[in-house]
Order: structure tokens, then sequence, then C-alpha cells
């Protein structure tokens, strides 16, 4: 079989983590990386014994897969250049700035043949992965994403930073779309919303409580799904999940059971970047393509749409109580 040759376009904290991985993988060569500001593409590669290119046109002809870890803002340009150039690409999330946009490449993608994944990287979370047969009725998701404040992504709404993986995990274990949402958000250090609350109602009547925050003094990734006859938490960081169930034993008096579900841990980038080199290979449909990102992101969008209603709300209610 042989090798893959793959680019990282971006040499930011994102594309040195791609780099690192597609360096481990042994059927995959790194054949450059990318980046506008040239001297931080050069020092990126000379550690990988890569070249280094200042654009994606360079790369024209020498790669067969790439990954774009660049601004959310130059996603759509980047990515069309690259789809409109026979290479497959992994696009880190959101998949644009715009469902529209996300759409486009998403259609792009299908009528050139080229594979087009969406870096939603809790999907590749091993618990997340055991979570998946668990999975019954859920009536109740109660949501957790909190991080310690850093300089990283401020261009961008901690909703379409954070919280969009788990907007993107429970799309994925409803298969629903939510008829209702209701949010609030502020900004706290930023000029973006830093922290977000937002229930979604779903026509079966479950019902999504999702919290994210970039102003937190703790690292927090839970998820608890509550469905009939059991409960399911989930910590995304430590990689482990726990169910608390019914049990019926004699005479049929009700008795609660704990079991910890089987959580074959790894890293999620690598498991993440296997499984999209294993779609190029086989051309299969990868796990999240460009349209389960735009729902994402289109449902991110709608959120921050409420957050800016329940602002105007508030600002009003300040002004009168002066």
């Amino acid at each position: 079989m042989s090798k893959l040759r793959a680019a990282v376009i971006g040499a930011g904290a994102f594309g040195k983590n791609h780099v690192r991985v597609i360096h481990q993988l042994p059927d995959i060569e790194l054949c450059g990386v990318s980046d506008i500001d040239l001297a931080k593409a050069q020092a990126l590669a000379k550690e990988y014994n890569a070249p280094a290119y200042a654009t994606v046109d360079d790369l024209a002809g020498r790669i067969d897969v790439a990954i774009v870890a660049t601004p959310t803002t130059t996603h759509e340009e980047v990515t069309t250049r690259l789809l409109e150039s026979g290479v497959d690409v992994l696009v880190e999330k959101p998949i644009a700035s715009s469902s529209d946009a996300g759409m486009r490449l998403a259609r792009l993608a299908e009528e050139r043949g080229r594979i087009l994944q969406v870096g939603h990287l809790e999907r590749f979370n091993p618990a997340v992965t055991a979570l998946e047969n668990a999975i019954t009725i859920p009536l109740f998701f109660e949501v957790h994403r909190l991080s310690v404040f850093t300089p990283r992504s401020l261009d961008i709404d901690v909703v379409l930073d954070l919280m969009i993986h788990d907007l993107d995990i429970v799309l994925s274990l409803t298969r629903e779309t939510p008829q209702e949402i209701r949010a609030a958000g502020i900004s706290v250090l930023s000029g973006k919303v830093d922290i977000a609350n937002v229930r979604l109602s779903f026509a079966s009547g479950c019902v999504a409580n999702l919290t994210a925050s970039r102003v937190s003094t703790e690292k927090i990734r839970k998820l608890r799904i509550f469905q009939p006859g059991e409960y399911i938490s989930l910590d995304y960081h430590r990689q482990e999940a726990l169910r608390l169930a019914i049990r019926k034993n004699e005479p049929n008096l009700p008795e609660i059971g704990f079991e910890s579900l089987k959580v074959d841990r790894g890293e999620p980038l690598q498991l993440e970047l296997a499984s999209f080199f294993d779609s190029v290979r086989t051309r299969s449909k990868p796990r999240v393509d460009g349209f389960q990102a735009s729902s994402a992101l289109a449902l991110a969008q709608d959120i921050l749409a409420k957050i800016e209603e329940h602002a105007h709300l508030v600002a009003e209610t300040i002004r009168r109580h002066r």
C-alpha cells in the first residue's frame, strides 16, 4: 500500500498537533506545511524534516490529502481551492464562517468526488464511541464544557469554539432538529460571547441543556444522558462512561445497578485522522461529513441569534431601571 501524501495548512496550535500525529502514522507521508507566515511554516516543518510553503497553490500536484487548520474565516477559501485541485480535505471545526458556506463546501466535495471531513474531534473520543451503543430513547441531556481562559480562538464566540462539539454530539444521538431554542450568553473577557447556556427542545419530547464557558477556573467536559430506566454519565476528558440503571431481582423489587461502560482509551486526534485516511483510501463517507457539520453550525448560528435577542432584552431592562 502506497503512502498517502499529506500537508497541513496552518502552523498554529491545531496545525502543530496534526503534524505531530501525522508524523507518527507509518502509512502517511508529511509532504508539506503551509502558512501565510512562511517563517512559522518553516519552523514547524523543520522539526519533522518536511518542506514549507507560503501558499496552498504551491502544494498543487504534491499531495493527496490536506488538513486545514487555519482561522475559521479562511476555511471556505482554502478548502475550496484544495477540493477543486483534487485533494481530499479534513477541515477543522467549524466547517466555515456560516452554514451556507459550509453547505457550499459539502456540495462541492460531492460534485468533485472528494472526501470532506470536518474536525468535530469529540465524535472520535473513545467514551463517545462506547456511548453510541448504549443510547435507546434519550429524553434529557445535561452538558457542561468549561475551559480556563486562554487567548486562543477569540475570533469566534464560545458557541462556535466549544459548544459546537456538544451540539454535534446531541444532534448525532437524537437524530432530530430542535423545534425550540432558548439561549443566553455574555461577553466577559473578550469581545465575543464567553459563556452561554442553551436549552433545546425536540419534537420527541427530548430536552438538551448545554452550558459552555471559556472563563472557568477548571476544565470540565461532561455529558449526562437520561433515558427510560437509566442514566449515563460521560467524562470526555477522562474518557470514562458510567451507566446507572434499574434492575429487577427477586421478588421483583427494583435495584439500582452501576456499570462502567467499556472504553478503549486512545488519542481522539489520532483516531480522527486514522478514520479520515481510511475514508480516503476506501472512498467511503466520513463519520462527520460537510452536511452534518453544516447542520451543527446552522444550529450554533440560531443559538447566537437567540443570545443576541436576549442581550437586547437585558440591555432594555437595565435601561428602564436606571
